[in-house]
Formats: C-alpha cells, sequence, structure tokens
C-alpha cells in the first residue's frame, strides 16, 4: 500500500509537470519590419520626400532650399556636369529626395524621373558628388484579344483591358479596308500584341502587333505585317493571300468620326433651307480635328469662298482630285506635294456649315462621285519569290487567331 501511494504520488508530479510545459505560453515572433526596395535604395533607411519640379526650379535652387550654399552647389553641378545635363530637367517631372532620418535630416540622394522608362541618380553622400542613369528593364508580355464590337472600337478595347494606343494602330492597319464610320455592333476582331512592362508590372506601351483579323460586313479581313526586303525599316500589312492592305486612297479623311451626311443628287441644305444636290460626304468631329489627304498628291488650290469656306483641293493623278471644306485652318499652300495620311488643315465650320464637320469631295475623271462608291485601287502587290517565305511566316499565327475566335465566339 505504501509502494501503491509513492507511485500515484510520482505520477501527478510528473502529470503536473507535464501540464505546466504544456500549457506555458509560446514566444511571440517579432514582427518582419517592411523593406521597400526602389531606384536600388532600401527606402526604410531615410526620410523621403516626393515632388515634382515646378516652374522656376532648377537643380540648384532645389539644392539651395535644403541647405547647400552657392560653393556647394556649384561644387556638386561640376562634378555631375558629364553625366546628368541638368538644363534637361522639366517642369511636371518627378523626383525624390532620401534625407538622413536623423535631424537635421541633411539631403543624401536626389533622383529624377525624366519618363517612366528611366531615372537619374545624384548620390550626396560622399565628398564628391556622383550621378548615374539607370534604364528600367522591360519585358515583353504576348496576348492575343478577341471580341465583338460594343460602342466604339476603342470602347470595346477599353473594355477587353486594352490600351487606347491600340485603337490608335488597328485604325491605321485598317484605313484602306474599314470605314470605321460604319462599323456596327457584333462586328469581331481579334489581334495578338507585344506590350511592354517595366519590372514585369508597369504597363509602358504597346510593343507591335503580329497579327490581327477584323470581321467586317461578314467577311475576315486579316492583317499580318511582313517586310518584302528583309533590311527595310518598315513593314506593310498584308492579308492571307498576300494582298497588301494599304490601298491608293484611305476611306476617310478622319481618323474617328461619324457620317453626318452622305452623297446625294437631292437633299437639303440645312442653312439654305432649300433642296440640292449634295456632292460629297460630310463627316461630322470636333472643331480643330485633323484632316487627313486621302492619297498622295499636290496641292492643286485652296482659298475661301462663302459656300466651301476655307478648302483644299488635292490633284493625286490624271483621274483623281479631292477636295475638303469647311475648315477652320488650312495648313498647306498651292503646289505642295503631299503624302497620303499628311494633315492638310482643321475641321471648323467655316462657309455654309451648321457644326464643325469636313464635307470630303471626290473627282473621277473630273466628274464628282459618291467616293464611298468607288471600288479604288490598290497598291503594288506582294512579288512571288517573297510569298513562300510569307506563308510560313502567316500560317502560324493565322491558326492561332482563328482558334481563339472560334472558342471566343462559338455560339
Amino acid at each position: 500500500m505504501k509502494y501503491l501511494a509513492s507511485i500515484l504520488l510520482l505520477f501527478t508530479l510528473f502529470a503536473c509537470k507535464e501540464d505546466e510545459q504544456t500549457t506555458k505560453p509560446k514566444p511571440v515572433a517579432k514582427p518582419v519590419a517592411p523593406v521597400t526596395k526602389e531606384f536600388g535604395f532600401t527606402l526604410e533607411e531615410f526620410k523621403v520626400v516626393r515632388d515634382t519640379i515646378n516652374n522656376g526650379d532648377t537643380f540648384g535652387k532645389l539644392l539651395s532650399e535644403e541647405g547647400y550654399d552657392g560653393a556647394q552647389v556649384h561644387k556638386i553641378t561640376e562634378a555631375i556636369k558629364d553625366s546628368f545635363d541638368l538644363r534637361n530637367i522639366r517642369v511636371g517631372k518627378p523626383f525624390t529626395m532620401l534625407k538622413d532620418r536623423s535631424a537635421p535630416n541633411k539631403l543624401q540622394v536626389f533622383i529624377y524621373q525624366p519618363d517612366n522608362m528611366s531615372y537619374y541618380v545624384v548620390d550626396l553622400r560622399d565628398s564628391i558628388a556622383k550621378a548615374t542613369k539607370t534604364i528600367k528593364p522591360v519585358t515583353i508580355k504576348r496576348r492575343v484579344i478577341a471580341a465583338e464590337i460594343e460602342g466604339s472600337l476603342a470602347e470595346t478595347l477599353s473594355k477587353a483591358g486594352a490600351t487606347p494606343a491600340l485603337a490608335h494602330e488597328l485604325s491605321e492597319i485598317y484605313a484602306w479596308s474599314i470605314d470605321f464610320f460604319k462599323i456596327q455592333k457584333g462586328d469581331k476582331f481579334a489581334v495578338t500584341v507585344n506590350e511592354k512592362y517595366i519590372d514585369g508590372t508597369q504597363y509602358a506601351g504597346l510593343d507591335n502587333i503580329e497579327a490581327s483579323y477584323f470581321e467586317y460586313k461578314g467577311k475576315k479581313i486579316y492583317a499580318f505585317p511582313f517586310k518584302q526586303d528583309e533590311n527595310a525599316k518598315r513593314y506593310d500589312f498584308y492579308d492571307e493571300e498576300g494582298k497588301v492592305l494599304k490601298s491608293m486612297f484611305l476611306k476617310a479623311p478622319l481618323q474617328f468620326s461619324r457620317i453626318s451626311s452622305r452623297f446625294s443628287p437631292k437633299r437639303f441644305h440645312p442653312v439654305q433651307q432649300t433642296w440640292k444636290a449634295h456632292n460629297g460626304t460630310d463627316y461630322a468631329a470636333p472643331h480643330g480635328t485633323p484632316i487627313m489627304t486621302t492619297a498622295n498628291g499636290v496641292v492643286e488650290r485652296t482659298g475661301y469662298t462663302s459656300g466651301n469656306g476655307n478648302f483644299v483641293k488635292v490633284k493625286h493623278n490624271g483621274t483623281y482630285s479631292t477636295q475638303y471644306l469647311h475648315m477652320s485652318k488650312i495648313k498647306v499652300r498651292q503646289g505642295q506635294r503631299v503624302s497620303q495620311g499628311d494633315v492638310i488643315g482643321l475641321v471648323g465650320s467655316t462657309g455654309l456649315a451648321t457644326g464643325p464637320h469636313v464635307c470630303y469631295r471626290f473627282w473621277k475623271n473630273g466628274v464628282q462621285v459618291d467616293a464611298l462608291r468607288q471600288k479604288l485601287p490598290s497598291s503594288e502587290p506582294m512579288s512571288a519569290k517573297h510569298k513562300p517565305r510569307f506563308v510560313a511566316y502567316m500560317t502560324p499565327l493565322k491558326k492561332e487567331l482563328d482558334s481563339i475566335s472560334n472558342i471566343k465566339f462559338q455560339k
């Protein structure tokens, strides 16, 4: 019995000891201090001040405001002048100051960002200041965007998470084959793009378009960039059969607008309040919108009349001429040679006009005709010797676009 009591006592003591060990509170881990790396520095080590260059600001003035005297400012600017041209500092550009965390918070590093791709670092911590320029690493990300038109092309691309620059690029590619004033809800497109990103995360713009198609009036119009001369600086866009998209004439003299009045043998004139022929196509657009010549040519005439307002007429060859009316400003002179897409004036409402627009008139063999109904000549086709190389390049890109669109738009 005595031995039994001893065993029970030992068991109780052991159990209590074990309970004490299991219930003893565990040490709480200390929170890890955040670490922010930027411009090659750990920001937590400094007092960070961010600002933008204001009118009247110079590098010397900013240093003076931080307690540097004239002699010190001169010494610093002399030391860095070969690495950092301080005359290029511009109003509105951001800069960052890294200061000592202890009073009096002496400036140690000055960082200037001329653009989102680069920055200058002026290190003031040593007796001799140093300046270095860093170009941020850029990566290219590839993706395919496929969508149905909802509203405008720009609105549709925005909903798909694309930059407005892509709408501009597509409108340039298809300027000869698609009238973007006539695209409708339900038209479809797909485009393969390469986009630039800084440090892998910050969007830095469109790099290039690899391939695209636009389903317009029930027909797919493909576009593939290709250089017939591999050493050429620029490429043209071709469809899947190797036919160049570029035509002798643009579809319209404005990039983005709407048709407000069509060519008609009989139209009620809104100003003169009478029925008469309308020998042109009106494109309504905001005042000051650039007006482009739709084809290469020579400016045949510029001037002003009470009906046409400020106008420009361009002769393209022995067959075709175009005229652009109601300009707020003429940007060319008579006899000047112009290239397709050149800005020749700005949209206005001069002459007999109720609002800002350009009346686009088109002559064929000296007779005014409806520009929208003309079957216009294309540019020079692809040489047969380049066709095999083009087909090898184009085929996998087309297959990818078709497979994406089949998944995206399947019923």
